[in-house]
C-alpha cells in the first residue's frame, strides 16, 4: 500500500515538473508573452483530440504499444512472485541453520573468551618480565659503570609507564611506578652527587659578586668537561623525572600551572633554597615581617650573580637538544622561593595596613626589576600573581582607597592647597598654562601612581577593580570641589573660586587624555569583553559607562557641568559689575553731541570710562586668575555678552544724531575693540552686531536714504506677497542682502537694519 502511494506521488511530482517546464518554454518570464496563452491552449487541445482518436482507433500504433507493455508487465509480475517465493524458502532454511549452529557459536565464544583471557595474562606476564629485565639491566649497567645505558633503560621503563597509563591494571601500574621511582632515584642520586661535587669545585652557588672573582682550579678544563657530561646525563634522565614526580613548582592560588624545572637546575637550586630557608624562616632576625625587601632583594642578587654561570649550562642544554632557557629556569626556581615566602607572610599582614602597604610596595618594585633588569619573560607568572588572591586583592583595594582619601583630606586642608605650585617660578609658562592648584595636581599625581601600581597586574578583571576605585576617587573629589565652589559662590571673582574652576578644568583635561591612552583603551576593550562573556554588562554598568563611550565618559560630563555652571556664575558677576558702571553711558545724550567735523579730536565718552576701566580690570584679573583655555573661553563669552548688551540696551535703546553716531563708533572701534585686541588679532569679529550697527548709524545721509528706501520697498513687497522668501529688489535694483553685504553688514537682517536707520535723526527736513 505504501509502495503504491509512493508511486502515485512520484507520478504527480513528475507531472507537475513537466507542466512547469512546458510553461517556462512556451511562455517564459516575459509578462508580455502571456498574450500567447490562447494559441498554446488551442495547440494543446488539438493534440489532445488527436491522441484520443488514436486511442479509439483499433488499428492505430498506440494500442498495439499499450498491449505489448501490459503483456511485459504481467510477465515481470509473474517472475517477481517466483523470486519472492524463493526468497521465503531460503530465509526459512537460513533460520533453521542458525538455530542449529547456535550451540556451536556459544561454545566458540566461550573458547575465544578463554583465549583472550590467556592472551591478556600472557601480556601481563610479559610486561612483568619486561620490567624485571629492565631492572636487571639497570642494575648490571650501574655495577659496570654504564651510566648512559642505565639512563636509556630508565627512559624505556618511563615510556612503558606512560603506555600503561590508560589501562585498567592498577596493580601493574603501581608496581611499575614504584620500580621506576626506585631506579630513577638511584641513578639520579648517583649523578646528583657527582654533579654537586663538580659545582662545588666551580664555586657554585655564586652567592655574592666576590664568589665570581675567586680563582679557578688548575684542572678547570677537566672539571668543565665533567660538568658537561653530568649535566647532559641529568638532562637525559628528565623524561623519567617528569613521569614520577609532581610539578616541581606547586602553583599558588591564582597562579598558572608551571612546567617542571630541568634536573640540573633543580640540583643547582638546592644550596640556594637551603640558604633561603635558613635565613628567612624560623626565629632568625633576618626573618622579619616588616622587612620583605630583605628576601626579595636577596633573590634578585642571586639571579644577577648567577647570570654568567648559567651561560655554561645553556650551552650544555643546547647541545643536548633541550628546549629551555637555563637562566630563566633558575629565575623560576628562585622566584618560587619568594612566592612561597610571600604566600606564607601575606595572611599574617592582612590586619596591619602599614605592613601590608609596605609589602605591596616591595612586591611591585621586585616585579619591576624582575621584568626590566633581569628580562624575566612576561608570559611567566611573577610575584604579582600572589596579590590576585581574593582576600589579598580586596585588602589592597581597601588600603589604596583609605590611604588616598586620607591624602586628599590632608592636602585640601593644607595652606597652599589652592595655589599653583609654579606661581613663584619664573619661565614656567608652559607648566603653568593650566594653572592647576596644588590640590588638583597632587590628586591627579595620586591617581597616576595608583595606575602605575596596578598597570602590571596580569589580570584584566583585577585592573578594572582598581579603575573603579579611581573613578570613585575622582567623583569624590568632584563633590568636594562642588562644595568649595558653593562656599565661594558669594565671591565668584575671588582667587579660590578661580582655583576651583582651574582644578575642575585640569582634572577634566587629564582624564580626557587618559581616555585616549593605549592602556586605558585596552582596559576599556577588556571591560566590554568581560561584560559580553557574563551576558549581564555588570562590569560596564559598575563602571558607569557604555560601550561607545570612554572609561571616563560620565565623569567628564559631570566635570563639564560643574565647569559650565562656574563659568556662568563668573560671567554673570562680571556683567553685573560692568552693567552697573555702564548706566550713565547707556543713558548718554546721543542726540545732542556735536558732529565729528566740529571737534578737533575725538575722545572716549566720559560716561564710558567707568565701564571700560571696569571691563579692563576684570579682563586683567581673569587672565591672572584662570588658566589659558578657561580664560580664552571666558573673554570670548564676555565679548559675546557685551556685544548683546551694547546692541540691545545702548544702541537700540537710544536715538542718534550724526555726532552721536560718530561718537559711539569711535567708542567701540577705537576703545572697546582694542581692549580685546590683546587676546585676538581681530577682536571686532566678536562684536559683529555692534560693529554692523555702527556701520549703519555712520552712513552718510544719501546712502542711508537710498538704503532705507530699498529696505522699505522690499519689506512692503514681502508683506504684500506674504511669502517666506528672501526679499528681492525691484527690477534693476539690487537685493537688500547684496546691498547690505556691500556695506559690510552680514549678520543683521534687513528688518533690524531698517530699525537702526529709523534711530537716526539727522535726515533732511528734520
Amino acid at each position: 500500500m505504501l509502495s503504491h502511494r509512493s508511486t502515485e506521488d512520484d507520478e504527480q511530482l513528475c507531472t507537475k515538473r513537466y507542466v512547469v517546464e512546458f510553461i517556462g518554454e512556451e511562455v517564459g518570464h516575459d509578462v508580455k508573452s502571456l498574450k500567447n496563452v490562447g494559441d498554446v491552449l488551442e495547440k494543446l487541445t488539438a493534440e489532445n483530440e488527436l491522441l484520443e482518436e488514436q486511442m479509439l482507433t483499433e488499428s492505430g500504433p498506440v494500442p498495439l504499444k499499450l498491449s505489448s507493455a501490459l503483456t511485459a508487465a504481467e510477465e515481470v509480475m509473474a517472475s517477481l512472485k517466483v523470486l519472492l517465493q524463493r526468497e521465503r524458502t531460503l530465509s526459512n532454511t537460513l533460520q533453521q541453520h542458525l538455530q542449529g549452529a547456535q550451540p556451536w557459536v556459544a561454545r566458540l565464544g566461550q573458547t575465544l573468551g578463554q583465549v583472550d583471557t590467556i592472551d591478556r595474562h600472557m601480556k601481563y606476564l610479559q610486561c612483568l618480565q619486561r620490567i624485571e629485565d629492565l631492572s636487571d639491566s639497570i642494575q648490571q649497567y650501574l655495577m659496570t659503570n654504564g651510566v648512559w645505558e642505565a639512563i636509556t633503560a630508565v627512559r624505556t621503563m618511563a615510556s612503558l609507564d606512560m603506555g600503561l597509563k590508560e589501562s585498567g591494571c592498577t596493580h601493574l601500574q603501581f608496581f611499575l611506578r614504584e620500580t621506576l621511582r626506585f631506579w630513577h632515584r638511584i641513578v639520579k642520586d648517583r649523578l646528583a652527587g657527582d654533579f654537586k661535587e663538580v659545582l662545588t669545585l666551580l664555586h657554585w652557588p655564586l652567592i655574592s659578586p666576590s664568589t665570581q672573582s675567586m680563582a679557578h682550579p688548575a684542572n678547570v678544563q677537566e672539571i668543565n668537561n665533567q660538568l658537561d657530561l653530568l649535566a647532559g646525563q641529568l638532562l637525559s634522565l628528565q623524561t623519567s623525572d617528569d613521569v614520577i614526580s609532581e610539578k616541581w613548582l606547586a602553583p599558588h592560588s591564582g597562579m598558572p600551572q608551571a612546567a617542571p624545572l630541568s634536573l640540573p637546575i633543580q640540583i643547582m637550586l638546592l644550596p640556594l633554597s637551603k640558604r633561603f630557608r635558613y635565613h628567612f624562616t624560623g626565629n632568625r632576625q633576618t626573618n622579619s615581617l616588616n622587612k620583605p625587601e630583605w628576601y626579595l632583594t636577596q633573590v634578585l642578587m642571586w639571579m644577577g650573580n648567577s647570570s654568567d654561570f648559567m651561560e655554561k649550562i645553556q650551552h650544555i642544554m643546547d647541545r643536548a637538544g633541550t628546549n629551555g632557557n637555563a637562566r630563566v629556569e633558575l629565575c623560576r626556581g628562585l622566584l618560587s622561593l619568594a612566592q612561597e615566602k610571600l604566600a606564607s607572610d601575606i595572611p599574617r599582614l592582612l590586619h596591619d595596613d602599614d605592613l601590608f602597604c609596605h609589602l605591596v610596595d616591595e612586591i611591585l618594585q621586585f616585579e619591576k626589576e624582575l621584568r626590566g633588569t633581569y628580562n624575566y619573560p612576561a608570559t611567566l607568572p611573577g610575584a604579582l600573581h600572589i596579590l590576585l588572591d581574593e582576600a589579598t586583592l580586596r585588602k589592597w583595594l581597601t588600603v589604596e582607597k583609605t590611604r588616598a582619601m586620607e591624602k586628599v583630606d590632608t592636602m585640601l586642608l593644607s595652606e597652599g592647597a589652592w595655589r599653583s605650585q609654579y606661581r613663584d617660578i619664573s619661565n614656567m609658562d608652559e607648566l603653568d598654562e593650566l594653572k592647576a592648584p596644588a590640590c588638583a595636581e597632587t590628586f591627579m599625581t595620586l591617581l597616576s601612581v595608583i595606575t602605575e601600581r596596578y598597570r602590571s597586574l596580569p589580570c584584566s578583571r583585577a585592573q578594572l577593580r582598581f579603575l573603579e576605585l579611581q573613578r570613585d576617587l575622582v567623583d569624590d573629589f568632584r563633590i568636594r570641589l562642588t562644595q568649595v565652589m558653593k562656599e565661594e559662590s558669594r565671591c565668584p571673582l575671588g582667587a579660590r573660586y578661580g582655583a576651583v574652576l582651574n582644578a575642575a578644568n585640569y582634572i577634566s583635561t587629564v582624564l580626557a587624555d587618559w581616555a585616549d591612552n593605549v592602556f586605558f583603551l585596552q582596559l576599556q576593550q577588556a571591560a566590554v569583553s568581560l561584560g559580553e562573556e557574563e551576558d549581564s554588562g555588570g562590569i560596564l554598568s559598575g563602571l558607569g559607562m557604555v560601550e561607545v563611550g570612554s572609561l571616563f565618559e560620565d565623569l567628564l560630563v559631570l566635570l563639564e557641568r560643574l565647569r559650565g555652571d562656574m563659568m556662568s556664575r563668573l560671567l554673570d558677576a562680571v556683567m553685573r559689575d560692568v552693567k552697573e558702571k555702564a548706566q550713565a553711558y547707556r543713558q548718554g545724550g546721543w542726540l545732542s553731541l556735536p558732529s565729528q567735523c566740529d571737534q578737533a579730536t575725538m575722545s572716549l565718552s566720559s560716561s564710558a570710562c567707568p565701564m571700560m576701566l571696569c571691563l579692563r580690570d576684570h579682563l586683567l584679573n581673569l587672565q591672572q586668575l584662570l588658566c589659558v583655555p578657561l580664560f580664552q573661553t571666558t573673554w570670548q563669552g564676555l565679548a559675546y555678552q557685551m556685544d548683546t548688551f551694547l546692541y540691545e540696551e545702548v544702541i537700540l535703546y537710544n536715538n542718534f544724531n550724526e555726532g552721536g553716531a560718530a561718537q559711539i563708533q569711535f567708542d567701540m572701534t577705537r576703545n572697546l575693540f582694542p581692549l580685546f585686541g590683546h587676546y585676538s588679532k581681530r577682536p571686532e569679529n566678536f562684536f559683529k552686531r555692534v560693529k554692523e550697527a555702527c556701520i549703519i548709524l555712520s552712513l552718510n545721509v544719501g546712502s542711508a536714504l537710498l538704503l532705507r528706501d530699498l529696505l522699505g520697498d522690499a519689506v512692503e513687497e514681502w508683506i504684500t506677497l506674504d511669502e517666506e522668501e528672501p526679499m528681492g529688489g525691484g527690477e534693476g535694483n539690487p537685493s537688500p542682502e547684496s546691498a547690505l553685504n556691500e556695506l559690510g553688514v552680514y549678520l543683521l537682517p534687513p528688518s533690524d537694519v531698517l530699525s537702526l536707520l529709523n534711530l537716526r535723526v539727522s535726515w533732511p527736513g528734520q
